[in-house]
């Protein structure tokens, strides 16, 4: 018979590869972008020199930008490069450096490491079976991390909702400000006014496609519709009142009921926030709310 601490060992070693799968993918995706922006820099370079060579202004404007790039892409290759060869004891003067799996091993072995941890954790699940009693306490403890998870998807909707809306404010008004200008020629005004209204729109395209702020208002809602129903387990008030200390098992069984309805309430509202706008049904729009 499989014991639980055994699963619960692998389980938190599962988790931990999933947390250094996420993290070298972001890495090699940030290296990739990198570099290619480092490397379309300079033929873009050349070539805005050569087409706005007499156009004084506009050529200084795009070198600007262009250079800028450039040492930006070149300086986020050279410290990822740093930091991987400094993490795997490149720069080490003896061998009692040690070097982080997710430095030591490449990403196409941690997947295949992680997906080899999940079928034999799903195997040893399948084999164990721990009394009611510790299933419910332990889906009691993960709701923790249900909440932490629904908490931090939250923040992430929120923040890239204020950023587009900000772009979208800032973009509209400078795209209004530089267009009453008038320029008779082809300058650095209608360069900006065109890049602007490209950036206005990409953003309100993006904010009126994600939801971003509808899906971070539900995730928050549910979030601490969760955390009140464990505090008021924990603290025995509310509707767990009327169980005694005797009586946990079947306040845990309510606990998980509740929580259970209210998870799927939340996948239901992302469904519907996925579907198109032409099939959805109608939901109930987040308030009108000055939180940032």
């Amino acid at each position: 018979m499989v014991l639980v601490p055994e699963i619960d060992g692998l389980r938190v070693t599962v988790q931990e590869l999933e947390r250094d799968v996420a993290w070298k993918r972001k890495r090699a995706h940030l290296f990739r972008v990198s570099l290619s922006v480092a490397l379309a820099s300079i033929p873009a370079l050349i070539a805005w020199n050569s087409a706005f060579a007499d156009i004084r202004s506009v050529l200084m404007a795009g070198r600007g930008v262009l250079v800028t790039t450039l040492v930006v892409g070149i300086l986020s290759v050279i410290a990822i490069s740093f930091d991987h060869l400094l993490n795997v004891g490149f720069f080490a003067s003896d061998d009692s450096h040690t070097v982080p799996d997710r430095y030591a091993y490449s990403l196409a072995w941690m997947r295949d490491r992680l997906a080899s941890k999940r079928e034999e954790l799903r195997r040893k699940s399948a084999g164990a079976h721990p009394p009611l009693t510790e299933r419910r306490r332990m889906y009691r403890e993960d709701t923790v991390e249900v909440i932490a998870r629904y908490m931090g998807e939250s923040r992430h909707y929120r923040r890239v909702h204020n950023g587009l809306q900000s772009l979208i404010m800032v973009g509209s008004t400078a795209v209004t400000t530089v267009a009453a200008l008038s320029p008779e020629d082809w300058s650095w005004q209608k360069l900006t006014v065109v890049g602007l209204g490209f950036c206005v729109t990409l953003a309100s395209a993006f904010t009126g496609y994600y939801n971003y702020r509808e899906r971070g208002y539900f995730l928050r809602q549910t979030a601490d519709s969760i955390e009140e129903e464990l505090n008021a387990l924990m603290l025995g008030i509310g509707e767990y009142r009327q169980f005694s200390e005797a009586q946990e098992d079947e306040a845990l069984a309510k606990f998980i009921e509740r929580v259970e309805a209210l998870r799927s309430e939340q996948r239901r509202r992302e469904q519907q926030l996925d579907q198109p706008a032409d099939q959805a049904a109608p939901a109930a729009p987040p308030p009108a709310s000055t939180q940032g």
